[in-house]
Formats: structure tokens, sequence, C-alpha cells
């Protein structure tokens, strides 16, 4: 069975794109934004670093 859960927190351009366009046109309520914010904060927390990859550029 594949493991569908991400297995570190970075991601290419190509999945950070196709993630924006399917979640375009999408209305939400603020009390809706408000319950995914804190799910993706505690989702988020328990995501390791990939260890292989370079830091992030600050800008």
């Amino acid at each position: 069975m594949k493991e569908y859960r991400r297995q570190y927190r970075e991601l290419s351009d190509e999945t950070k794109q196709k993630i924006s366009n399917s979640s375009r046109n999408r209305p939400k309520s603020e009390q809706h934004k408000q319950h995914i914010s804190q799910g993706m904060k505690s989702y988020w927390e328990s995501v390791p670093t990939n260890p292989n990859s370079d830091p992030p550029s600050t800008i």
C-alpha cells in the first residue's frame, strides 16, 4: 500500500503550483479559514525537514 503522507516539508515547484491551482475559486468563510490554519499548523509540527536538502535561502 502506498504512503500518501508527506515524508518531508519540501515540495517541488510543480507540486506547489498544482496545489495552488486546485484551491482557486473556492470561497471559504473566515471561521473555516481559521480552522484550516490551526489544523495545518499542528500538522506541519509533526513533519520533519528533509536531512538531505539544502537549507532554504533567506531574502
